[in-house]
Parts: C-alpha cells; structure tokens; sequence
C-alpha cells in the first residue's frame, strides 16, 4: 500500500465547507488504496489574529510564548478536519507537533526539525486511520512547544512525506500550481507542469509565495517529489522533482523581489578579511542580507554592493555604519526604492548568450540596472522600482515563458510512485552521521583554475550599457561565466566578469573598444583566478552561510576578488596562487556538512 501526505493550507481550511472539501480529498486518496497523512494549518487569518492579540498584551511579547499561542490555531484545525471525516464515516486521529514526535531546536517562533519519530504513526495507519497532523510546530529537548516559522506547514509536510518514504507530497494551495512568474502581477504568466528542486528553491528565495524554501530543501535532500494542486479545483497542478520540465531551454521562470533596499560601500581596503567584518555584525542582527556583490576596483581599494529587504533599511545602516568608518571606507549610496528581477532555469548553465539576451530585453525597455549578479542557474538585476513590472514583462516576454515549450515533459505525474529513492531517509542520516533533519548539507566545494578576470571600471550608468558589453564579446566568441556588477554613483558602475584565461587576448580588445567609446573608463585586469564554489541544501536559510566563507578564508589571509551568491550556490574567487589553500580552509570550515 502506498502512502501520500497531504497538506491544506490556511485559505484551503479557512471554513467549515473548506474543511469538509479537504476531507473530502484526504477519504478519496485513502479509497484509493493510499495511506494517508493530512497536514493542516490554522484556519484562514487565524494566525494573524492571535498574533493581534499578543500585541495587544504586551508589545514585546516573549518568543516561547508566542509559540505556545500561535501553536493552537493548528489543534483547532486538526481537531476539526478529523471530525469532518468521522462525518464522512472514516476513522481519522488529530496529532499535535509533540504527539507525531516532530523534536526540533530550541529556536523559538523559527525552529528547525532535528528528527521525527514515525512508530505512532505508522501503527495508526496500520489501524486504518487517517492521520491528522498538525503542521508549523514541533517540541525541543525541554518539552516546550516550538513553531517552525514562515511556511511552517509545507516544511512539516514534505518532512512527514521524507521520513515515512511517501510516494509524493501534495501541496493544497489557492493556485492552480507553480507559473512562471506571479499570475496576480503578469496575467499572461503560464502553468508549468513539472519544475526542478534547484529552480524552485532559486524561486522560493526570490519570492514565489507557492512555496517555502525550507520545505523545497527537505524534497530535494530525501528525494520527495511535490505535487502543488488548488484545493478547490480539479486540476493536475505542478510537479516539483530533479528535472525540469523543459531540458534544455535556457529560462524556466522569471520573479520579481519588489521591495528591496541597496547600500554600496566605495573605498574599502582590498584586504583579507574585509567582508567578514562587514557582515559578521549583520549576521548576529538577523538581518536578512541578499545579494552580495564585489568586484575589484583600483588603487587597492574595493566596492561592495549588497541589497536587503527594504523594512530592515534602517537597522542594517545602524549596524554598518561604524563598521565602514573604523575600515576607511565610504557608504556612497542607499536607495530603498529598488525591485530585484530575476530568471532562473537548469539550462543556462549549458547555455551561451542567456545573460546577453536578458540585457538587452532590458535595454529595449529602456530599464537601467543598478546591480547584477549572476550564478550557475539564475540572473538577478536590480532596478527602480517605479520600472520593476516593465522589466519583468520584458524578461518574459524575451524568453517566451508564455508558450509551453516544445520539447515539454509530456506526462510529469507519471512518475509519481515510480521515483526511486537514491537512499532512504535512515541511510541518509547515517550519512549525514547523526546530522540533524533540517541541518545544512553541502553537496560540493569546487575549485576552478582555468578562469581570468576583467573590470571595467567607471561605466557610464545608462540602460543599454551591460547589453552592449556583453554583446561584444560574445561576438568576438567570448565565453562569459561570473557578472557582477556593483553601484558606484548615479554616474557610474564598476562591471566584472570572469572568461577562460585563453580568451583573455580577445577579450581585452573588446574592453579596449569599450573604453574609447565610453570615456572616461578603465581596465582592471586578473590574468589567473581561482573560482571556488559551494552548493548544497541549505545555503541561504542557514544565516550566516556566506559570512562563515569570508571568514574562512580571512582566517587564513585570502583575499576575496569577487563574490556572488545564489539560494544553492555561492561563488567567490581569489587569487590563482590562494587557490588550493582557500579550497582546502573551505573543507576543513565544512566537514561537518558534507554529504
């Protein structure tokens, strides 16, 4: 018999008819022959209610606390979905996070899952029952109640669905499934029928609200496969497994971050160490930095451009401030009206040309970019926020999202049941060697020493500029692989891109070009650089991940080139003779997380 995991969210159980709708799916699943686990959240606006009141207690109201309250809009709900499907004539158990034997840490109002005990569950189905699981909570070593925070429910779901081996995890939503981009912001945004672990979670962390990061990292770890479906229609949804639905194609979905805020620092020393002291401070606030960019600049000195979310503007610059005076630098601009726009898709990393593509549909539209970083599989810019859905629209429209592809993956649910598990939840444990559930696993550290650097220093910072550059060189068959570009004034911007070292004749004469027709810019060039890379599960919602790399390699006096990060890579690059030994301080800081 196979076993499904089901989870409704708050709109799928926020009334008594919704609740019997959902009960309704959670029998029919069982009729068929399925063991069934059913994760609920609390109903409707709930949470934000008693969150209302709390406040209205006591304006600061104490994180264990807040977990105890907060955890009863779930028992509400599981209590009531059990009793709609008694009312159907099956047998149905409501269990809280601690009677599933959900253990967490002690991290309260944002708790992560160390291990989950499945025997009570499993002889409840065994008896025929349905089993009702309350989702965003768990319990610590103290027997204290603990929620899981923002997306709580999808991560208990796809958590259950990993332990107890379910042939897939269907995500219950007021969509129809996962778009290429928000449907509320593009209506001309498509379904699409399957998309990859490593798309989703790029999509997640930029703002997709079908899904949480978390609960993408537990599917991608134990192989899960996720079924995001509407609760109130009958539709076939979308799939989310290891490949994507169309291989191949360069771009499978476009996001939009609207309310992002950027600081850009001049003047820095090009010391080790530098980053580290920049956003340790940052880390130890909670303060939710985003993209990171540095790019080399002149005379010893460096840039560096980061973004955070808008609301957190304010602290970050509390925090920053005495940091950038006591290293001699400057902060030369914040602007917290800026959008970030983003595509993301496997096939790029295959693919020449996709960035270009990008700049010039941009270019067209006559959008200015104020940052840019890129990785393995996505692009991200930033732009004022005035022309963020212009430059969306443009992006999609540039990569055809629209269109279902030809090459499309005909029938993705026929692979559910049929996915085979690379190993089970208890072997990958053991190969974690006790590592907790939701702990941070890396899949590799790379190391990459056929690269060089260019920068082009001094850019004028008009739309079409980043389109021009990158026009030219692929035309002279300049292979591109890292962009970063950083934020100098209203005047100008530093741009760094990294190509194979053998193309570095071709392309100084591009950027010699460039320079002519854009006076008043310059060259800096780094004719060897060593590339290091680490991915894996977990990157960007472990805090601290990339400030743990700076300090790495600071400890063992590297300094940092460029920097550019992603939701399951990040990318920096040194100096070709600190290569092996910033590969080596990388493995020794990681052990511990490697697969």
């Amino acid at each position: 018999m196979g076993l499904v995991v089901q989870k409704f969210g708050g709109t799928s159980v926020a009334d008594c008819e919704k609740i019997l709708a959902a009960a309704r799916k959670a029998v029919r699943a069982q009729q068929e022959g399925n063991h069934v686990v059913v994760v609920v959240s609390a109903m409707g606006h709930n949470t934000d209610h008693l969150i209302e009141l709390a406040h209205k207690i006591n304006e600061q109201p104490p994180a264990r606390e807040m977990d105890m309250l907060l955890s009863t809009g779930e028992q509400v709900s599981v209590a009531l979905m059990a009793m709609a499907i008694d009312t159907l004539g099956f047998r149905a158990v409501s269990l809280t996070g601690a009677q599933l034997g959900i253990r967490t840490d002690s991290s309260h109002t944002k708790a992560r899952i160390k291990s989950i005990s499945t025997d009570r569950i499993k002889q409840l189905l065994e008896e025929g029952n349905i089993v009702i699981a309350a989702g965003f909570q768990g319990i610590d070593e103290y027997l204290n109640i603990t929620t899981l925070g923002r997306g709580g429910s999808d991560t208990t779901a796809v958590a259950l669905a990993a332990v107890l081996e379910a042939e897939a995890c269907e995500i219950y939503t007021d969509v129809d499934g996962v778009y290429t981009t928000d449907p509320r912001v593009l209506p001309e945004a498509r379904l699409t029928r399957q998309v990859s672990y490593d798309e989703m979670l790029e999509l997640a962390s930029l703002g997709a609200g079908v899904m949480h990061s978390r609960s993408i990292e537990f599917g991608k770890k134990f192989g899960v496969p996720i079924h995001v479906r509407n609760s109130q229609a009958d539709v076939a949804g979308s799939l989310i497994v290891n490949d994507p639905e169309a291989p191949g194609e360069a771009v499978s979905g476009a996001a939009l971050t609207r309310d992002e805020a950027r600081i850009s620092l001049t003047g820095l020393p090009d010391v080790p160490g530098v980053c580290y002291q920049l956003f340790a401070p940052l880390d130890e606030k909670k303060i939710t930095v985003d993209m990171i960019v540095q790019s080399p600049s002149a005379d010893g000195r460096a840039d560096v451009s980061f973004t955070i979310p808008r609301d957190e503007l304010k602290a970050t610059l509390r925090v920053i401030q005495p940091v950038v005076q006591s290293l001699g630098g400057t902060i030369s601009d914040c602007n917290d009206n800026v959008s970030k726009v983003s595509v993301v898709g496997l096939g790029m990393a295959h693919q020449v040309g996709v960035a270009t593509r990008m700049f010039q549909a941009l270019a067209r539209a006559e959008i200015n970019l104020q940052m840019i970083t890129t990785s393995e599989i996505k692009i991200s810019v930033l732009v004022d926020r005035a022309q963020s859905l212009r430059a969306l629209r443009a992006v999609h429209e540039e990569f055809g999202l629209h269109r279902m592809p030809d090459n499309a993956v005909q029938d993705p649910f026929a692979q559910i049941g049929k996915i085979k598990r690379q190993a089970s939840p208890v072997d990958v444990i053991q190969r974690l060697r006790g590592v907790e559930l939701e702990g941070l696993t890396v899949d590799n550290i790379g190391l990459d020493e056929t690269q060089a650097s260019m920068t082009l220093l001094h850019l004028p910072n008009y739309p079409g500029v980043a389109a021009e550059v990158f026009r030219e060189l692929a035309g002279n068959g300049v292979f591109v692989d890292m962009i970063v570009q950083t934020w100098n004034s209203a005047e100008c911007s530093d741009l760094t891109f990294t190509i194979p070292r053998d193309q570095m004749d071709a392309a100084r004469r591009v950027a010699k070009q460039l320079c002519e027709k854009f006076t008043g810019s310059r060259i800096r060039e780094m004719s060897a650089i060593a590339k290091l890379s680490v991915s894996g599960i977990g990157l960007r919602s472990h805090t601290g991940m990339a400030t743990g790399i700076f300090q790495a390699l600071r400890d063992a006096n590297i300094n940092l080139e460029i920097i550019n990060t992603s939701e399951v890579r990040i990318n920096v690059a040194v100096d070709a003779k600190d290569g092996a030994a910033a590969l080596a301080r990388l493995n020794e800081r990681f052990v511990g997380a490697m697969k």
